[in-house]
């Protein structure tokens, strides 16, 4: 059954070929209000999880990772080794180092020994060998862009390993990357709760529920409309914002279930006429809209505007324009806590899509995102949201401050995530929100640079071994006396695509920046002296 087949109305459905898996564990059909109920019975086991179990790093656990990305493939297409971004979560490897915690990791296909042993050997205080004896690997040799969750649910014997290898259903949850009605009906076939937005509750993940959920906070936004379905809707939209501002020199046009924001386009307004802007707009559109994706067509673009929905927004001018996020998590219990900030690092045609973030904030802004996102936080937690959460801005100075607009919300874990949580599990630090500084238990504070996006096409290549191998003899690896140091991720996409992620920790903001730098040039050096001896062999190709 392929991805395509489970699209309905825009969001994740499981259809009737995995009933007969159904019928075989005894569970409801997916989609049926049986499985709703269900769902919303094992989530009452996350309550009393979270109050009981989840405070005592010593309490017996087991955690279920499923990190799929469970997102339109035609979107997904557009991340060169995406394939390889199941890695992401290998952060929740940290989490053996809570003695009685069991973790299960399921990917698509399996992974390499070498990167799970590699983050097994950054464990603080324990040994691999105790952390290896409760980590169970399990994969799905499966290869396809179809989400890991389906995957697995097409696989009832899977299903029951997986069933299997859990010591105790009351003490047990599944986290995943994002939830959909696929990750829902896993959560119900194996019996424990979901730590992630119910897929009910999710519209505000989308960008047309963000700015109606932005209204409700009270957080300013840009100018613009929601829930669009059609060229005819994006050009009375593009019409009203012009009619508006007769100075508005652009826009911005987003698809709502957008990634990384590779489901943008930027629209030129410029000579524009005074009258009959609608027709002009009609007539041009086409010709002045600039994707953000490598590739994007018209065609393709209106298509998925159809399917799935979209916006548009006045696009924020201004010197010095900056894009901070704030992360934020929503407990069972309905606490709504601030967990980081970020100043994000945008790329792209239109400088929209995600290269990576520095973390903290701006000393000048922090705090005042770090509030604007607690407050659509509250929103969230009450239209049932609970879970991670992240609020994009987009900050412009403004006298002698800085004025802000709310973008989007992720529902979902996102590109800061598993930096910041990385930096928790290997420094045992914590967050204070009082000054939004990172504090590792010493009292000194700590920094960080990251980025899912370090390319070159010499790296291609280079093993798992190799960039180990490179990083302890250049000094990069990370140091746990002295908390500073590199950490990689995506790791499995090096060899073959020269990408790979990497996370720079420091004192400062500028060490963090200049560890970066010297890792690039580090591994650029490298590379150009395996771009030698691959000169050798080109007679084969």
């Amino acid at each position: 059954m392929r991805y395509s087949d489970v699209l309905q109305a825009g969001s994740l459905a499981l259809h009737h070929p995995v009933e007969p898996y159904s019928r075989a564990l005894d569970a409801p059909s997916p989609l049926s209000d049986e499985e709703i109920a269900a769902f919303n019975k094992l989530q009452e086991k996350l309550t009393r999880q979270f109050r009981d179990i989840f405070p005592d790093p010593r309490a017996p656990r087991c955690v279920v990772v499923v990190p799929s990305l469970s997102i339109a493939p035609e979107l997904l297409a557009k991340i060169d080794g995406v394939q390889f971004y199941e890695e992401r979560m290998l952060f929740a490897l940290m989490l053996l180092r809570l003695p009685r915690t069991r973790l299960i990791y399921v990917t698509s296909e399996p992974l390499a020994p070498s990167i799970v042993d590699y983050y097994l050997n950054l464990l603080p205080g324990v040994p691999v060998n105790h952390a290896k004896s409760r980590l169970t690997l399990l994969s799905c040799f499966d290869g396809s862009p179809d989400p890991l969750a389906l995957k697995v649910l097409e696989r009832p014997r899977l299903v029951q390993r997986i069933r299997e290898a859990i010591p105790d259903p009351e003490t047990c949850h599944l986290t995943v990357f994002n939830a959909t009605n696929l990750e829902r009906t896993l959560a119900v076939r194996l019996g424990i709760p979901l730590y992630a937005c119910d897929p009910g509750h999710c519209r505000a993940g989308t960008k047309s529920g963000s700015r109606e959920a932005f209204e409700k906070a009270g957080i300013a936004m840009a100018p613009g409309f929601e829930n669009l379905h059609s060229v005819d809707d994006v050009v009375d939209a593009l019409t009203r914002l012009k009619e508006a501002d007769p100075a508005l020199r652009r826009a911005v046009v987003k698809l709502d279930e957008g990634v990384s924001g590779e489901g943008n386009a930027v629209v030129d307004l410029t000579n524009a006429p005074r009258s009959g802007i609608r027709d002009w707009m009609a007539e041009n559109l086409p010709k002045r809209i600039r994707f953000e994706a490598k590739g994007e067509t018209w065609e393709a673009y209106t298509r998925e505007m159809e399917r799935m929905g979209g916006i548009v927004e006045t696009w924020i001018e201004g010197e010095n324009k900056r894009s901070p996020s704030m992360q934020g998590r929503i407990t069972p219990l309905g606490d709504v806590a601030v967990v980081s900030t970020h100043d994000q690092v945008l790329g792209g045609p239109n400088g929209q899509v995600f290269l990576g973030c520095s973390f903290p904030a701006d000393s000048a802004y922090r705090l005042e995102i770090q509030e604007a996102g607690r407050l659509i936080g509250e929103v969230l937690r009450d239209q049932g949201v609970i879970g991670r959460y992240g609020v994009d801005f987009i900050s412009v100075p403004d006298g002698d401050g800085w004025k802000h607009y709310a973008i989007e919300i992720n529902v979902r874990k996102g590109g800061t995530t598993h930096p910041f949580l990385m930096l928790q599990f290997l420094t045992d630090g914590h967050y204070d929100t009082r000054t939004g500084l990172y504090q590792h238990p010493s009292g000194g504070p700590l920094a960080y640079y990251a980025s899912d996006n370090v390319v070159n096409p010499r790296y291609r290549g280079f093993t798992p071994w190799d960039l180990t191998d490179i990083a302890i003899n250049q000094g990069l690896h990370f140091n746990s006396a002295t908390q500073q140091g590199v950490v990689f991720h995506l790791i499995g996409a090096l060899s073959e695509f020269g990408k790979l992620g990497v996370l720079c920790i420091s004192d400062t903001q500028e060490n963090a920046w200049q560890l970066y730098r010297d890792t690039v040039e580090v591994l650029d050096r490298e590379a150009e002296a395996q771009e030698e001896a691959r000169a050798h062999c080109a007679v084969y190709r």
